[in-house]
């Protein structure tokens, strides 16, 4: 599915369905890349910096051993030093897995975001936050509801959908997965109770006739509503939908007259075509003369032959039409 419109716009090929969504608040924080440098570069540079400073260390034990206390101590100092600053460099290596980002902070405020994967080294005084950018389904639970024509409903819809940016999503709603999750929900009984399950009207839209452009405005609508948390919407579909058990009997009895009358219909205008043709072939062949009586009843004949539900019983006429 792509890209859908913000809050507020309509859609559809009708521009019939308008999105129906509260207004969010403009976000504070948008990401941003941080600043980051290859992490191969980094650990081989801090592994070689532990190296030497354990080796000034050693140099220092020495010359301590040798008797040159003057020189031992500040060389020994200057190896502590050098022996904790790179391990503490170390500590700023990250390690960044296909389909994640990680979140950069620095004393608590937004410094940034690596999306690279692998290993990638930063200010060792900031942290890091692993947040998932992969594509993820969310499936809403079994709602009971009333439709437009308040007759319950059940339905259950299938969101796709995935992180598009990664400050958004952690720094403007509390939990983003519980956001969505309730805003899926909260979407699908909305969409329910402004459309009935089986509209009177043909021109009407139906969750149950028109379930492309409904799911539409269910993916616009939910767009609308998780925006606020950096997340894209990517597909949405109702994958449950039926009346309530206790109205499921009546309403498949409506069904089935309702087919039961379409049926009817369409014999119906079979079979005066089928009429209206005999009567032409017999009057263009002149088979027989028929006059408006005998044409009145060879039309009721056939019509009763023709609609019948059982099987018709000849009947031989002796006689004549008018006796």
């Amino acid at each position: 599915m792509s890209d859908h419109t913000a809050a507020g716009q309509t859609a559809g090929p009708d521009g019939e369905l308008a999105v129906d969504a509260p207004e969010m608040p403009r976000p504070q924080v948008r990401e941003v890349a941080a600043h980051s440098i290859p992490g191969g570069v980094a650990l081989l540079l801090t592994v070689l910096g532990v190296a030497l400073g354990i080796a000034v260390i050693s140099v220092g034990g020495i010359l301590g051993s040798g008797g040159n206390d003057s020189a031992a101590a500040p060389t020994v100092i200057a190896g502590v030093l050098l022996l904790l600053g790179s391990l503490f460099c170390m500590t700023g290596v990250k390690m960044v897995a296909p389909g994640e980002a990680r979140v950069i902070q620095l004393f608590g405020r937004y410094a940034g975001t690596i999306r690279t994967d692998g290993l990638r080294w930063v200010n060792p005084l900031t942290t890091a936050r692993a947040i998932s950018t992969r594509v993820r389904n969310h499936e809403t639970a079994v709602l009971k509801v009333n439709d437009a024509y308040g007759n319950p409903i059940e339905l259950a819809s299938i969101v796709v959908w995935h992180v598009e940016d990664t400050a958004q999503a952690l720094f403007e709603v509390d939990d983003f997965l519980e956001f969505v999750a309730t805003q899926a929900e909260a979407a699908v009984r909305h969409i329910a109770i402004e459309y009935p399950y089986d509209a009177h009207d043909e021109d009407a839209l139906s969750l149950r006739g028109n379930a492309e452009e409904i799911t539409e405005k269910l993916a616009l609508e939910l767009t609308a509503r998780v925006q606020a948390a950096g997340v894209r919407i990517i597909e949405a579909r109702f994958s449950h939908l039926a009346y309530a058990p206790e109205i499921a009997s009546a309403m498949l009895q409506r069904q089935q007259a309702g087919a039961v009358v379409a049926a009817r219909q369409q014999i119906v205008e079979g079979a005066v075509g089928m009429v209206e043709q005999a009567l032409d072939r017999i009057s263009q062949q002149g088979i027989v003369e028929l006059d408006e009586e005998r044409k009145a009843a060879m039309v009721s004949n056939l019509m009763v032959v023709l609609c019948g539900d059982r099987a018709a019983q000849p009947v031989l006429n002796t006689g004549s039409l008018y006796q």
